[in-house]
């Protein structure tokens, strides 16, 4: 299909940047910025069905909720663009059905054309031991989905990798995608693009995944001029990292954290817990 040609360039272009932003977003259910880069996305140049398909995709990655809260992010979003009388793009025309006869073989060899691995069925390991998660992995994702060509396979990587990269505990998936989305004809540089726009999206520690997997330099999560009161941070899962960071290096040595109170054993309670 042309639509799944390898359109690789050196850099991602504004389409490219946008889908990250939106898939990051989308997986960590950020719907207030989310809206913003949805408008961002649109204005940059893709279409209603690219961004449909992205966030339809993303369900099987960070599951319903989160697919379905962006879905209506995205509706209001195209709601309050006709009302100000712009008209986007609706694209290629998206085809729910796929009448195959058999979809776990179409799913299989899709799988194996991306990974350039062969695919046993079923999976071994996971798909021995649960063949139902095997049989929709293989006859929904990889064929009811990736069958539609209004993404290209590097789109749908690069939507992919964003999401993975944007929580935590699955860098074995991520790392896996990532050797896909090189398969693909994405490329180091392009990755290395791509973590900087989840350190911008998400955190720094999330961007270092990405970084960690392709051996580029990690970014400090710390900086040696930050100023920071432990005390009053509130610790929410998605930046328990960057805490703990801090938490190694704050030994009452930590010179440039302040606290509440000024008497040194007060201040060493305050910091370091």
């Amino acid at each position: 299909m042309n639509a799944q040609q390898n359109t690789a360039t050196q850099n991602l272009n504004a389409k490219e940047q946008s889908l990250v932003k939106i898939s990051s977003l989308t997986a960590v259910g950020n719907l207030e910025n989310l809206k913003v880069q949805l408008n961002a996305g649109l204005d940059s140049g893709l279409t209603i069905n690219e961004i449909k398909e992205a966030l339809v995709q993303l369900y099987a990655y960070c599951g319903f909720p989160r697919s379905l809260n962006a879905i209506n992010t995205f509706k209001t979003v195209l709601d309050e663009r006709k009302t100000k009388g712009i008209n986007d793009i609706e694209g290629k025309k998206i085809i729910v059905e796929n009448n195959v006869e058999d979809k776990y073989e179409q799913g299989r060899k899709t799988l194996e054309a991306l990974s350039k691995t062969p695919q046993s069925k079923p999976a071994k390991g996971f798909g021995e031991f649960a063949p139902r998660i095997d049989a929709f992995l293989k006859e929904h994702l990889f064929a009811d989905i990736f069958v539609s060509d209004v993404l290209t396979y590097q789109q749908r990587e690069l939507v992919t990798i964003s999401a993975l990269a944007s929580v935590s505990g699955v860098e074995g998936q991520l790392q896996s995608h990532i050797g896909i989305g090189k398969n693909t004809g994405i490329t180091d540089s392009q990755l290395e693009q791509l973590a900087d726009l989840i350190q911008e999206s998400v955190s720094k520690t999330q961007a270092n995944t990405v970084r960690k997997i392709i051996g580029k330099p990690l970014v400090p999560i710390i900086e040696n001029d930050m100023m920071i009161r432990i005390s009053e941070i509130e610790i929410i899962p998605e930046f328990f990292e960057e805490y703990k960071s801090i938490r190694k290096r704050c030994d009452c040595h930590f010179p440039n954290v302040s606290a509440e109170k000024s008497d040194s054993n007060q201040n060493c309670r305050n910091v370091c817990g």
